[in-house]
C-alpha cells in the first residue's frame, strides 16, 4: 500500500500538469477544477500514509531505519561503471511531514486561485504550472538519493520561472523570472558539485550510503561537501548572498508568492540541510558557515521589511528572515534540526495565510500594493482582517500562537550554544514585531487613504475559505510541540536532541522574547500608528531607512562584485578567442594563400617561360653538384 500511495502522491499533480499543458484549449473550462482536485486527492493519500506511519513502531534512534522508513524502487535510472542510481523514493518521518505541508497548503492555494485568477484568460496554463510546481516539490522531498532530489530541485526551478514570469507582458515580471532563474543556477552549481563529490567519496548518492560512510571520510572533505550543499541551499532558500531574487519574485500572481514563500521552493534549502544532517555533524566548519549565513540573512530580511511600502515585499523580506531562523536551527546541529522543521511547518501555515490575505487586500484595492493607499480596511474586509491578524500574531511570536512555540525554541537553542547568536536572534524577533505591526497599522487601521474610484469589499468565499483554514492552523500549529512530539517523531531521522545544560532556562528566554516583541510593537505604534501617513514615501529620511529601502544594496553589491567582473571577464575571453584562438586557427590558411598568390604568378601559360625555367633549374642543379664534388 505504501509504495502505491507514495507514487500516486506525485503522479496525480504531474498528470494534471500534463493534461492541462498538453491538452491546450480543450481543457480551458474544466482544467482548473481538475488541477485543484488532484492535489486534494494527493493530500488525502499523504494523510493516510501519515496515519499509517504513526501506527508503526519507531526505532527510536538515528539511523535505525525502522518500520517507519520505506524505500520505493521505481526503476534503475542510471547504471554505468561504478555509478548505479535508482529512481527511488523514500517515505519516512521527515518526508511525511513535508508531504502534508506541500499537498495541504498547496491544495488551499489552488482553491484560492479559482477565485483570484477567475478572470485571467490564461488561467488554465496557470493551474498547469501550479500542478507542475507541486509535483516537482514532492519529488524533491521524497527522493531517496541526491540525484533524484536534484531532479525535483530543477523542476521546482523551472516551475518557479514559469510562474514568476506568468504575466510576461509586464517587463518587470519577465525580468524577475530571469533573475530568479539565473541566481538559482548559481546555487545549483554548488548542489551539482556536491553530488559529484558524494559519488567520488562514497561511491553512491543514496542518503543511507552517504550517512553510513560519513564516519570514514576526512573532515576536510566533509567541510567542502557541507559548504557546497550550503551554496545550493542559499540559492533556493534566498539566503545571503543569493537572496536578491526573492523580492523581485513578487511580480508573479499572489498565489505564486504564497506557494513559493510558504510551502515549497524556499523551504527546499532547509530540507536539504536537515536531510544532510550527518554531513553537517561531521563538518563543524560547515555548520559554523550555516549559522553565520543564517544570522546575517534573518537580520537582512527583517531590516528590509521595515522600510517597504509594497505589502507583498514586506512579506517577502519576512520570508527571507524566517527562513534564516530555520537555517540557523539547522546550523545548530542535533539541538536544532527538529525545531528547524517545526518552524518550517508553522511558517508554512501563517505565511501562506498572510500572502493570500495580502492577495485578498489587493483584490479589493484594484491590485494596488502600496500600503500608503490602504488604511481602515478592518471594517471593510472583516474576514480578511481577522484571518490576517491570526498570522500576524503567529509570526511576531504572541504567546499561545504557533510562531511563539516554534521560533522561541530556535532562539532558546541558539542561546544555549552561543549567547551572542541567541541575542541576534532575539533582535530579529524584535524587528519582526516592528515591521509586521507597521504593516497591520498601515493596512487595517488609521484613516482611509484609498485612491479615487476604489471601493474595498470582502473577497468571495472561495478565497476567504482557505484563509480561515490557514488562520486556524496559525493558531493551533504549536500543538506539535506538546509532549515533545515533534522531536520524538523526527528523532529516528535527525537524531535525539541533546540535554540542555547551563545557561538561561527556557522560560526565561521566552519571557525575554515576549518583552523584545512588545518593544517592537510599541515602537511601531509610536513611529507609525500615532503619526499621519503621507501619500508618498518621504525622501528626507535617515540613511538607515534609505539603505533598507534599497534592499541593503544587494543588487548593487551583485552588480559590483559579480555582474561587472563577469562582464569584463567575458569580454576579455571574447578578445582572446577572436585574436588568439581564431588567429592560430586561421593563420595557417592565410599563409598558404599568400604563398599560393606568389607562386601563381609563375603559371603564365607561355611555353618559352617554362623551358627557360627548366633550363635554369637544371643549370642550378649541375652547378650545385660541381661545387659539392669539387676536390
Amino acid at each position: 500500500m505504501v509504495s502505491a500511495l507514495v507514487t500516486l502522491v506525485i503522479a496525480l499533480p504531474l498528470a494534471g500538469a500534463a493534461v492541462l499543458l498538453v491538452g491546450g484549449r480543450l481543457t480551458d473550462r474544466w482544467g482548473p477544477y481538475l488541477a485543484t482536485l488532484l492535489p486534494i486527492v494527493s493530500f488525502v493519500f499523504a494523510l493516510i500514509l501519515f496515519l499509517h506511519n504513526l501506527s508503526l513502531p519507531s526505532g527510536g534512534g538515528e539511523g535505525s531505519h525502522d518500520a517507519r522508513s520505506h524505500v520505493v524502487h521505481l526503476y534503475t535510472w542510471i547504471q554505468t561503471g561504478r555509478l548505479d542510481v535508482g529512481a527511488d523514493l523514500l517515505y519516512d518521518q521527515l518526508s511525511g511531514l513535508f508531504l502534508l505541508l506541500i499537498t495541504g497548503v498547496g491544495s488551499l492555494i489552488h482553491i484560492y486561485s479559482l477565485g483570484y485568477m477567475a478572470h485571467d484568460p490564461r488561467k488554465r496554463r496557470f493551474f498547469g504550472y501550479l500542478n507542475l510546481f507541486v509535483a516537482a516539490m514532492l519529488t524533491l522531498v521524497l527522493a531517496a538519493n541526491y540525484l533524484v532530489l536534484f531532479l525535483g530541485w530543477e523542476g521546482v526551478g523551472l516551475a518557479s520561472y514559469l510562474l514568476i514570469g506568468f504575466w510576461q507582458h509586464k517587463p518587470s515580471a519577465a525580468a524577475a523570472a530571469k533573475k530568479a532563474f539565473v541566481m538559482n543556477r548559481v546555487g545549483d552549481m554548488g548542489l551539482s558539485l556536491a553530488i559529484a563529490l558524494c559519488f567520488t567519496t562514497f561511491g553512491s548518492t543514496a542518503f543511507d550510503v552517504v550517512n553510513a560512510g560519513v564516519g570514514h571520510a576526512s573532515e576536510t572533505r566533509m567541510t567542502w561537501l557541507g559548504l557546497l550543499l550550503l551554496l545550493g541551499a542559499c540559492g533556493k532558500s534566498a539566503q545571503v548572498p543569493l537572496q536578491a531574487w526573492l523580492l523581485d519574485a513578487m511580480e508573479g500572481p499572489t498565489p505564486v508568492s504564497a506557494l513559493i514563500h510558504a510551502a515549497t521552493m524556499v523551504t527546499a534549502g532547509v530540507y536539504l540541510m536537515v536531510r544532510s544532517h550527518a554531513i553537517l555533524d561531521a563538518a563543524p566548519g560547515a555548520r559554523t558557515a550555516v549559522v553565520v549565513v543564517a544570522v546575517v540573512t534573518l537580520l537582512w530580511g527583517a531590516i528590509i521589511g521595515t522600510a517597504k511600502d509594497d505589502i507583498k515585499k514586506v512579506l517577502a523580506g519576512s520570508t527571507m528572515s524566517q527562513i534564516g531562523y530555520m537555517m540557523l536551527a539547522a546550523g545548530l546541529g542535533p539541538a536544532g534540526y527538529a525545531f528547524a522543521i517545526f518552524h518550517l511547518l508553522t511558517h508554512g501555515f501563517f505565511k501562506a495565510n498572510m500572502f493570500l490575505g495580502a492577495g485578498s487586500v489587493m483584490h479589493a484595492m484594484d491590485d494596488d500594493v502600496d500600503m500608503r493607499h490602504y488604511g481602515a480596511l478592518s471594517k471593510a474586509m472583516p474576514v480578511t482582517f481577522l484571518t490576517f491578524a491570526m498570522g500576524y500574531l503567529a509570526i511576531i511570536g504572541f504567546p499561545g500562537f504557533s510562531g511563539f512555540w516554534s521560533k522561541d525554541k530556535i532562539i532558546d537553542a541558539a542561546w544555549h550554544q552561543h549567547w551572542w547568536i541567541g541575542a541576534l536572534a532575539l533582535l530579529g524577533a524584535g524587528i519582526t514585531a516592528f515591521y509586521m505591526t507597521r504593516l497591520m497599522l498601515l493596512t487595517f487601521f488609521g484613516d482611509r487613504r484609498w485612491l479615487d474610484g476604489v471601493h474595498p469589499h470582502e473577497s468571495p468565499r472561495v478565497m476567504t475559505g482557505p484563509l480561515v483554514v490557514l488562520a486556524a492552523l496559525s493558531v493551533l500549529g504549536g500543538l506539535m510541540l506538546l509532549g515533545g512530539w515533534i522531536q520524538d517523531y523526527l528523532a529516528p531521522v535527525v537524531g535525539e536532541p541533546p540535554e540542555e545544560s547551563g545557561g538561561l532556562p527556557g522560560w526565561v528566554i521566552s519571557v525575554l522574547a515576549v518583552v523584545v516583541v512588545a518593544i517592537g510593537v510599541a515602537l511601531a505604534w509610536v513611529l507609525v500608528g500615532r503619526r499621519p501617513v503621507p501619500a508618498t514615501a518621504p525622501t528626507d529620511v535617515a540613511w538607515p531607512v534609505t539603505v533598507a529601502r534599497h534592499d541593503l544594496y544587494g543588487d548593487a553589491i551583485n552588480e559590483t562584485f559579480v555582474v561587472e567582473p563577469g562582464r569584463r571577464l567575458t569580454g576579455a575571453l571574447v578578445q582572446i578567442d577572436r585574436y588568439g584562438v581564431d588567429g592560430v586557427l586561421t593563420g595557417g590558411p592565410v599563409a598558404v594563400g599568400a604563398f599560393a598568390g606568389v607562386f601563381r604568378q609563375l603559371q603564365n601559360g607561355y611555353v618559352r617561360s617554362y623551358a627557360l625555367s627548366i633550363l635554369g633549374g637544371g643549370l642550378v642543379v649541375v652547378l650545385a653538384l660541381m661545387v659539392v664534388n669539387w676536390q
